[in-house]
Order: C-alpha cells, then sequence, then structure tokens
C-alpha cells in the first residue's frame, strides 16, 4: 500500500474513533436545570445537602447531598441559600440508576431562612446500648431476629435497592461486599455477619432482595446468605427500628429521601459503633469488629 494512502486511511480510522467516543460521551451525559435550597454544607465530601424542587424528567422533589463542581463554589454557600444550577448526570446505562452525578453553575438567587430541625427527630444511636431485638423478613422468605445473631459480630447498614445515586444505598452495599470478601479469608471476622435491611417493604419483596443481593455480591451462589442476609422491615416496626438506628425515610415522588445509618453491635448485642454519611470505609468496620471480637475472647 502507498505509504501516503496507508497514513490516510489511519487519519480516516484515528477520527472515526474520536468522533463516535464523543457523541458517546455526550449521550451518556445529561444536563436538567435545577432550583433547591441548601440544608447544610460537607466540606469534607465537598458536597451540600439541598432541598431540591422537581426536576421533570428526573426526579420528583427531594433532600439529597450532591456533589458541587468546581468544589470552590462550596466555599460561596450557606445554608438557608436558595440556588440555582444544572444537575449533570452521567447515566450507567444499567438498571442500577446513574452512575454520577452533581451540581454545575450554581448560582446563588435568594436566601431564606433556614429550617430548624424538629426537636427529637433523629436519635443518635451511642456505644453501649442495648439493642431490641428487632425482627425482619430476609430474602428467603423467612424471619430473622436481632437476638439470633449474639455471640457474633453484627454489621448492620440501611439501603433500598430502587435508590438511583451511587453515593447512597449503592455505595453501602459496595462497602459491605468488599467486607464480605474477607470474611473467609480473615481470621479475625470469623464470628462477623452482615445485615443489610431494607426501609422499602412495599417494593423490596424477599424475590427482590434475593435479586439485588446477587447483584451486589457478584454471585449466584445461595452460600453468600450464610454470612450476608438482607432483609426488610414491616411498615408497623419500621418506625420504631429507624429511631433507634437513627434513620430519616421519607417517601417522595416514587423514591425515597433517606439519611444512611451502619452500626457495629458487639456479640453481647450492644453498639459498638454507629456511623452516619458515606463517609466511612470498609477498614473501619473491620477494625471495630475484631476489636468487638478480641474484647468478647
Amino acid at each position: 500500500m502507498n505509504p501516503k494512502t496507508y497514513r490516510l486511511i489511519l487519519a480516516l480510522i484515528l477520527a472515526t474513533s474520536l468522533f463516535t467516543a464523543c457523541n458517546r460521551t455526550k449521550a451518556a451525559q445529561k444536563r436538567y436545570p435545577f432550583t433547591g435550597r441548601v440544608v447544610s454544607i460537607d466540606t469534607q465530601e465537598k458536597a451540600a445537602v439541598i432541598d431540591g424542587d422537581n426536576i421533570p424528567g428526573f426526579m420528583e422533589a427531594m433532600t439529597m447531598s450532591y456533589k458541587i463542581h468546581p468544589p470552590e463554589q462550596l466555599s460561596e454557600l450557606k445554608p438557608g441559600d436558595i440556588v440555582s444550577a444544572d444537575v449533570v448526570v452521567i447515566d450507567s446505562g444499567k438498571s442500577e440508576g446513574a452512575s454520577d452525578y452533581w451540581l454545575e453553575n450554581v448560582k446563588i438567587t435568594g436566601h431564606a431562612k433556614p429550617t430548624p430541625p424538629a426537636s427529637g427527630a433523629q436519635r443518635i444511636p451511642a456505644p453501649g446500648d442495648e439493642v431490641p431485638d428487632f425482627a425482619f423478613t430476609n430474602q428467603n422468605g423467612k424471619r430473622v431476629s436481632l437476638h439470633q445473631y449474639r455471640g457474633k459480630v453484627l454489621l448492620v447498614t440501611f439501603i433500598y435497592t430502587r435508590c438511583p445515586f451511587p453515593d447512597f444505598c449503592p455505595r453501602m452495599s459496595a462497602n459491605f461486599n468488599e467486607i464480605y470478601k474477607q470474611l473467609g479469608t480473615n481470621p479475625s471476622l470469623a464470628g462477623t455477619r452482615l445485615l443489610s435491611v431494607s426501609f422499602d417493604p412495599e417494593h423490596d419483596t424477599p424475590n427482590v432482595l434475593r435479586d439485588y443481593a446477587y447483584s451486589v455480591a457478584h454471585t449466584h451462589d445461595a452460600a453468600v446468605f450464610t454470612k450476608w442476609q438482607f432483609a426488610s422491615a414491616s411498615n408497623s416496626d419500621l418506625p420504631k427500628i429507624a429511631n433507634f438506628f437513627g434513620l430519616i425515610a421519607t417517601p417522595e415522588g416514587g423514591l425515597i429521601t433517606h439519611n444512611l445509618s451502619t452500626t457495629v453491635i458487639g456479640p453481647d448485642g450492644k453498639i459498638v459503633h454507629w456511623y452516619h454519611g458515606s463517609d466511612w470505609q470498609p477498614s473501619d468496620l473491620i477494625k471495630d469488629a475484631t476489636e468487638a471480637a478480641t474484647h468478647k475472647a
């Protein structure tokens, strides 16, 4: 082949590949106009909790945590600020929902007095608190209670399978999967068990939980449930369970606005450590579990 012809063909192939890649990137990224009111600022996570208005074509009005791009803009925001922005959503193309999202072009359009939280609205779980014998229905449709875990270290987190935001339930489940993978190889975790509890019992039936478990654990081996169970609380029990574990979950427009609650329970059935938010690592819970097991011994 003539060298000039070869270089021309190569250039055309590269140009076509670049054009295709750019189009795919554009197709994967969606932008929506956003307005809302700043509730709180999380400088560590470079994010703000915002009471957002309805976003047509994306989601109903709800209060969520949003990363701010560029993060320098976060220093300009204060609780009570009314803002407009563009919410950028990277569509993963999978049923789990968006793979990432953030706010750009944030502008302060007004200021309102922040709404103070209701007195006693959220209980803060404390180390040493005795955990009641709450009961749930697991992925096999069977009853499971917390007292069944006495003598073992139990890690409990709250999720719902339809959660579309990666920094919330998907992140909790991914972290638990990292811990699960060490249960069979780390001798200090031999007596540790995992429990993921859904606060969406109407949708998260045993079959849904079972499929979700296989998805997040990347296996279809039912042996996973010997050390990691997935369960839902009944509608009647959910308020007292949520109150004890410092969980706030409010249905809004087909989704659920919620915070994050993860608890380490010792072999004696008492709280060792409670984590709010998503800023903990699997290594944190592994350390807590190891120390709790050592204390028991």
